[in-house]
């Protein structure tokens, strides 16, 4: 109880394509890319986050970028845990009076294992208790939906990695469904597309750049946008320059577009009639970074037949729903609390 008054809350979105840290009292304060270079023979880390992320596959042979999180869970435990320990001495540069407790979202596919291995190094980094929750949870928390009343909400978090899907009441999960389909396949898609159409190897750094200024999954405007764009030819093995449009970017996105679909659905239809006559009338919310995807929205809806609405920020709200965690707990047994001593 003590260490509590005096301790920092931590919340931590540890993503495969970004790690976010949100400091009760302090706010987001860190964003950076979840990737280390670290020096082979040594195991030094020479940087993380940003700047190590532009020398992915520009390193000489003495130096590795690592990306050490794949499809939501860690690839890599010691690089994992180097990267924690500097973005926690990063948000807080200052000696801790007290080690912070730390809630951190995990997607719920995880296996016990892979759960274990989040803890460890979470409490190897320096934290003093360690809280993993669901990310959807989490983000529901963050994009401060009101899951504490007794009324079905349903929340799609698209991460870089996974993508979940829940039905959340009485601040818990009612049905939850996770892929591990995100933003890296929708990279992974493009490339492939321009591989195969147009005999060109580009790295996913470009293909996500592309997906950002160009990328759609509906448009109601049949707007063209075309984009050039620099690889390397696959039978010359020369480089050249080639010029794509939105329209086959979209196509390119169909198939992993598509399995997020399939998975609100198949989620609906495991929801009591009850809480999905809720959802009906409150739609569906989307975060992460997928949920920024031009027109997703809107595909969404026309498919599955229930309102959607993009969360204010959906990137940060796993990291402030878990920086925000224990509050938002703490106010549900004042609720409950209160309740009780008034015989309700």
């Amino acid at each position: 109880m003590f260490g509590n008054m005096f301790s920092t809350d931590i919340g931590m979105d540890l993503g495969t394509c970004n790690t976010l840290v949100y400091i009760k009292g302090k706010g987001l304060v860190i964003n950076e890319p979840s990737v280390v270079a670290i020096e082979k023979n040594t195991k030094r880390v020479i940087s993380v986050g940003k700047e190590a992320k532009n020398m992915l596959l520009r390193t000489p042979t003495d130096i590795v970028a690592i990306r050490p999180l794949r499809d939501g869970v860690i690839a890599d435990i010691e690089t994992t845990e180097k990267m924690i320990r500097h973005f926690i001495a990063m948000g807080l540069p200052r000696r801790w009076l007290v080690k912070p407790r730390m809630v951190i979202g995990i997607p719920s596919c995880i296996t016990e294992v892979e759960r274990r291995a989040v803890e460890e190094c979470a409490y190897k980094a320096g934290a003093r208790d360690v809280k993993v929750i669901e990310e959807s949870l989490a983000a529901a928390i963050g994009a401060d939906i009101p899951i504490q009343e007794p009324a079905g909400n349903m929340i799609c978090d698209i991460g870089g990695g996974t993508s979940e899907v829940s039905v959340i009441s009485m601040s818990g999960i009612v049905v939850t469904k996770a892929i591990r389909v995100g933003g890296d396949e929708f990279d992974e898609a493009i490339a492939k597309h321009i591989r195969t159409v147009h005999k060109m190897i580009i790295g996913l750094q470009a293909a996500e750049r592309i997906k950002i200024k160009i990328g759609s999954a509906y448009d109601s405007t049949n707007t063209i946008e075309k984009m050039e764009i620099g690889g390397t030819d696959t039978i010359t093995g020369l480089p050249r320059r080639i010029e794509i449009d939105n329209l086959e970017v979209r196509e390119a996105l169909k198939e992993p577009v598509r399995s997020i679909i399939v998975t609100i659905k198949n989620t609906l239809a495991e929801t009591p009639p009850e809480l999905s006559a809720d959802i009906i009338e409150r739609g569906i919310v989307l975060t992460g970074g997928g949920a920024l995807l031009q027109g997703l929205d809107i595909l969404i809806s026309k498919e599955v037949g229930v309102p959607v609405f993009i969360a204010d920020e959906p990137l940060l709200c796993v990291a402030k729903g878990a920086g925000k965690y224990y509050d938002h707990m703490r106010g549900n047994i004042y609720r409950k609390s209160s309740k009780n001593s008034f015989g309700d």
